[in-house]
């Protein structure tokens, strides 16, 4: 996916027993039926149009909505098969063949015949793509899946608006279950942006009836549109085809509900008086207190609850706005980068809740092969800070002009980093910044336009590959036009050589090959330091036992379609009494 980060930090996961009907709903391979399943995200969904998507807590739910050809697999982020069960890429590594499934059945709708979804067929697919690749305000996923990929999408973005019949010349059908698409060259990535939830297929019915945000997909859970508006329901979609290693039709769950609580507070709270089962993101200083108090839940056989903690897919920065003072000026810029003591960051304000500092590029050190340890970035360094500011002509700060930072609030956690930054920034370069804090969708907008000079950001992986975090700042996304919209590089960074190198590792045919040209495009993109890094995330993760079938992955991606819900007989160790 995914879309630009808008990291949301923290995601929390409510999961209630099943009642006693639902104990007796059992399956084969010990598997269970039934339960609500009650998920909580600190910032409020943006939109659930596939194409449209470009914050991870909307991404969560889409996942549970939509399908594509092929999908991620939660153990290990590899691509499996979805409603492609099978293709084949020939030698050339440029044409793709799937294969659908029969059978696989959009929602049950009122915008389906008789409100019983139909069957999908490979024209589905197309119309799926041809919106992807339509030149539209609400359109924000092209420029990351398709454009300088397959053939013929360039010029059908170009030409959306003025020629409403034409096709993608690399998208065809062979029969009503075999698709076919042609690459421009051939490309590592293309499986992992057919994963994401921008190349989902949705229904011309649907969108014609309710508009580009339809929520009619073919996935495990159907969007409830009965429900509170204050929170999201799924409801288990009892027509869906995927079946179990058992045989067992799936899903297990019988609902999923999303509320939007936002502080770490009152989730710890819930979690603490027995009401969440997964929590994610809980700081160090907080858990070990929980842990010391409740250290029985931890020692049980089995315990109550599981403690995990893990690197993941993700890194938290600053963009400057390169499109106007003072933040065009490179050396403004580097001084900014050197001014920030990252480890003091992690110490006092994130309690130790993050992978490490930094220091190296924008990818975060979860990439195996990809060794960040080879990009020189920006360590604290205040004498060289205040030199470079000098250099810039705005020595001890003086003649500065006035700069606005703007975040969203993240459940205070982004305040409190933002103000350990103004701290430090006015101690080393004496410079102070103002800042407003906003909406997660107006944050968003915002960058898009370039309305102030600093944003803070965030980059969650779409696909476990550095090529996504480097497509941040791609140029060939940036418009001509200062009025107009740019995503994701919302820096409006622009280097001809960085966009080079970038092309040359998303066509190239080895990961070695195509890691080597990120390498060279990551640490040209640093030298020009369009961004702030601060930090790698890492997150503490807390599990009751009696959730089964979830799999944690450093990519944070959510797949609920096999989880169960099944209570274990806890027993508390024996301990020794003095008499």
């Amino acid at each position: 996916m995914k879309h630009k980060l808008i990291y949301i930090l923290s995601l929390t996961l409510i999961i209630y027993s099943c009642n006693n009907s639902d104990k007796n709903r059992s399956a084969k391979g010990n598997r269970f039926y039934g339960g609500i399943l009650r998920i909580n995200e600190t910032e409020q969904y943006q939109t659930l149009n596939p194409i449209s998507i470009t914050d991870i807590g909307s991404a969560d739910i889409a996942y549970q909505i939509y399908e594509g050809l092929v999908k991620f697999n939660p153990k290990d982020l590899s691509i499996m098969p979805s409603i492609a069960e099978k293709w084949k890429i020939d030698e050339a590594g440029t044409t793709y063949t799937f294969y659908l499934r029969k059978g696989v059945k959009f929602h049950d709708n009122p915008c389906f015949s008789e409100g019983k979804g139909r069957e999908v067929k490979a024209s589905d697919f197309i119309y799926s793509f041809e919106l992807l690749c339509t030149n539209t305000k609400e359109n924000s996923n092209f420029f990351g899946t398709f454009q300088n990929r397959v053939l013929g999408a360039d010029e059908f973005f170009k030409t959306s608006k003025t020629k409403p019949n034409a096709t993608i010349e690399g998208i065809k059908v062979i029969d009503d279950y075999t698709l076919q698409i042609k690459l421009i060259s051939p490309s590592n990535s293309f499986l992992y942006s057919l994963a994401s939830p921008a190349a989902s297929v949705v229904a011309k019915e649907a969108i014609q009836k309710y508009g580009i945000d339809s929520k009619i997909g073919t996935g495990p859970f159907i969007f409830d549109e009965k429900a509170p508006k204050d929170r999201v329901t799924l409801k288990r979609n009892s027509n869906y085809y995927r079946l179990d290693s058992f045989g067992n039709h799936l899903p297990y769950i019988d609902s999923i509900v999303f509320s939007f609580l936002p502080t770490k507070k009152r989730e710890l709270d819930y979690f603490q008086n027995g009401d969440l089962s997964l929590l994610i993101g809980l700081p160090s200083e907080s858990l070990k207190e929980m842990v010391e108090s409740q250290i029985v839940d931890f020692k049980n056989k089995p315990p109550k609850f599981v403690l995990e903690r893990s690197p993941e897919m993700a890194s938290q920065y600053y963009e400057f706005n390169l499109s106007k003072e003072p933040f065009n000026n490179l050396k403004v810029r580097k001084a900014f980068s050197y001014a920030i003591d990252r480890n003091k960051i992690i110490e006092s304000v994130l309690n130790g809740e993050a992978y490490g500092p930094g220091i190296n590029g924008l990818c975060p050190p979860t990439f195996k092969g990809y060794d960040i340890s080879k990009i020189t970035g920006y360590d604290f360094d205040p004498q060289k800070a205040r030199k470079l500011l000098a250099e810039a002509g705005y020595p001890d700060g003086k003649g500065f002009p006035k700069v606005k930072l703007e975040l969203n609030s993240g459940g205070s956690k982004n305040t409190n980093v933002m103000l350990e930054i103004q701290k430090q920034i006015r101690e080393v370069l004496n410079i102070n910044f103002d800042f407003d804090v906003v909406s997660q969708s107006q944050k968003q907008e915002d960058e898009k336009y370039a309305r102030t000079e600093m944003f803070r950001s965030a980059w969650v992986a779409d696909f476990p590959s550095p090529e996504n975090f480097l497509w941040v700042l791609y140029g060939g996304s940036v418009p001509s036009d200062i009025n107009m919209p740019s995503y994701p590089n919302t820096t409006r960074y622009k280097n001809k050589e960085y966009d080079k190198l970038f092309e040359a590792g998303q066509a190239s045919k080895t990961e070695e090959e195509a890691y080597d040209n990120f390498i060279k495009a990551e640490q040209l993109m640093m030298d020009d330091a369009p961004i702030m890094i601060l930090w790698y995330d890492a997150d503490y993760r807390l599990i009751k036992s009696n959730l089964h079938n979830f799999h944690s992955n450093p990519m944070r991606y959510l797949d609920f379609s096999e989880v169960f819900m099944k209570d274990v007989v806890q027993k508390k160790e024996k301990t020794d009494e003095k008499k």
